[in-house]
């Protein structure tokens, strides 16, 4: 089969994060506003850049450069919903819409200018029609291959036929990111650090990137590489293996009594992805294009087709149903007139599981994780979804704001960020014990007197014996520190200095200090290779607390 790129025509609606927030909020459409996940600028507006707010930027940053700045919180729930009503207008000239991602979507060339009599003619129409039913503002761009497409959209280009490497060439490598959405999670993090890598080859432009060899690419960057090399080449992101997978792979589910809330609906639709990937994992595929349908009482037919570079998993297979069907029975427009009586998962397009390119350790649990991870979807459907829960390793000084527990299947986002500098934030390496809530401690000197805190955070003698809650004592071997710890001194000013008592619930958290000590064993160890016991120890308010042990 032939590796020629098909052509499409691609819609782009810019800053679609924001702008469905905005249509959400009922904001002003010059009010500036910007969408944060993870505490980063996800998209924002015009007015928004034109203060200097940029996608990526901290918050603090971005409200500092734009004070009035309107903070929204991302919501791929939101983004699908309020899309719907673009793609049902794009629906409307064109069979075959394929969604991207909430604000693009992509339908095939050839048909539609041949219809419309040429694909300027079929760009115009689209703009017209996406204006008249929704005031949505939208860019069109046609070329040979979808990320080219998307690229052409982005400068509202046409792109003549067999030019589309040509006019990828010189565009600057960063543009390779605009893979990233519709890439897992892992290429997703993967493709900022392959850029700073590329250009710190001397690799500037997309021309420069794709005159590689693939081999070459995939063997020094990997995965994530080689289909941004592909692309960046003019190519499809994929080699054409691709094959209409059997009708007996299409999972389906009657839905008794019919279902109008999306809880409901999307509860059915995590069974359906399960048993969808169980289904290709049997035959060695796994799904590029996925087509989510429905059937209500009334028999109206509902149907829309996901595309994704990276094949799908079943969480990510759940999280585009889930989409879809907010989309569907929330939106502001075309919503059935009954409840949904019928529920379809079907694999438009497949490709060989080798695909995927697991790496060893992948490879070898992937099957378990499968079927853990279904495991705890069931237990999620008999005792709720807080019973299942998955730890998030994020930022913070404490071990206790490091880690978020959020429900299996939900978006694992940490509470604070991971990458921050965090001054005071104990080093390497963690404790392996850390106690659900910290133990009541006291640090003894040699006369049996408490070791206490001075003035300037010194001790007022060496520690000689820890005892720790339930009576245990123990005998100090050697130990390290203090090190002071100040958290939020700002807000202990405002809370006191001023002579009045703030509530208790007000007063944040004062300052620290910590200590590590190693235990002497007790009775001495006879074979001598008992192991060593140190403690993380926290002097705050007068009092000592153990936060940690090492083992």
């Amino acid at each position: 089969m032939s590796d020629v790129p098909a052509r499409r025509i691609v819609v782009w609606c810019p800053d679609w994060p924001v702008v469905a927030a905005a249509r959400a909020a009922e904001l002003e459409p010059l009010v500036p506003a910007a969408v944060f996940a993870a505490n980063r600028v996800v998209a924002c507006s015009a007015t928004a850049r034109d203060s200097g707010v940029r996608r990526g930027m901290r918050r603090r940053e971005a409200q500092g450069r734009c004070p009035e700045l309107v903070v929204c919180e991302h919501d791929p729930a939101r983004d699908v919903r309020l899309f719907e009503p673009v793609v049902a207008a794009v629906e409307e000239l064109v069979p075959g819409v394929e969604v991207v991602r909430p604000g693009l979507v992509a339908v095939p060339a050839r048909g539609p200018a041949r219809y419309f009599g040429g694909e300027e003619a079929v760009a115009e129409k689209l703009v017209d029609e996406i204006d008249a039913q929704t005031g949505v503002e939208c860019r069109i761009g046609v070329a040979d291959g979808l990320f080219a497409a998307i690229l052409a959209a982005r400068r509202a280009r046409h792109v003549e036929p067999g030019a589309s490497r040509g006019f990828l060439a010189p565009l600057p490598i960063e543009e390779v990111e605009q893979l990233a959405d519709r890439l897992g999670p892992k290429q997703v993090a993967q493709q900022p650090e392959l850029v700073d890598l590329l250009r710190r080859l001397g690799i500037r432009t997309l021309g420069e990137f794709a005159e590689l060899g693939s081999a070459d690419v995939a063997t020094r960057f990997g995965q994530a590489a080689l289909l941004a090399h592909r692309a960046a080449g003019g190519h499809e992101e994929r080699p054409v293996k691709r094959r209409r997978p059997p009708p007996e792979l299409v999972v389906a589910e009657e839905l008794d009594p019919p279902v109008d809330r999306v809880d409901r609906a999307a509860f059915v639709a995590k069974a359906l992805a399960d048993e969808l990937h169980v289904k290709l994992g049997d035959l060695g595929l796994a799904c590029t294009r996925l087509g989510i349908s429905a059937r209500t009482e009334n028999d109206e037919e509902l149907h829309r087709v996901w595309r994704c570079a990276e094949p799908l998993t079943p969480t990510t297979t759940a999280d585009r149903v889930r989409w879809q069907l907010d989309g569907w029975l929330n939106g502001r427009a075309g919503r059935p007139t009954a409840g949904l009586r019928e529920l379809s998962l079907i694999p438009e397009e497949v490709v060989g599981a080798g695909g995927l390119q697991l790496d060893l350790l992948s490879s070898a649990t992937g099957e378990a994780t499968a079927r853990a991870g279904r495991a705890f979807a069931r237990v999620q459907g008999m005792l709720g979804p807080e019973a299942v829960l998955t730890g998030v390793l994020g930022g913070g000084r404490d071990f206790r704001d490091q880690v978020r527990f959020v429900p299996w299947g939900d978006e694992r986002r940490p509470a604070l960020p991971a990458d921050a500098p965090w001054p005071g934030r104990i080093p390497a390496p963690s404790p392996t014990v850390v106690p659900g809530e910290a133990w009541p401690a006291r640090v003894l000197d040699a006369s049996g007197e408490p070791v206490w805190i001075t003035d300037r955070t010194g001790l007022s003698a060496a520690p000689v014996r820890v005892e720790v809650a339930g009576g245990r004592s123990r005998a100090v071997a050697g130990w390290a520190g203090p090190w002071p710890v100040t958290e939020r001194w700002w807000v202990d000013l405002l809370a006191t200095g001023s002579g009045r008592t703030a509530p208790e619930s007000q007063v944040p958290p004062r300052a620290q200090v910590r200590l590590q000590v190693v235990l002497a064993p007790e009775p001495p160890a006879e074979s001598g290779d008992e192991d060593e016991v140190a403690l993380l120890l926290v002097h705050e308010r007068g009092d000592w607390w153990v936060q940690g042990a090492y083992r």
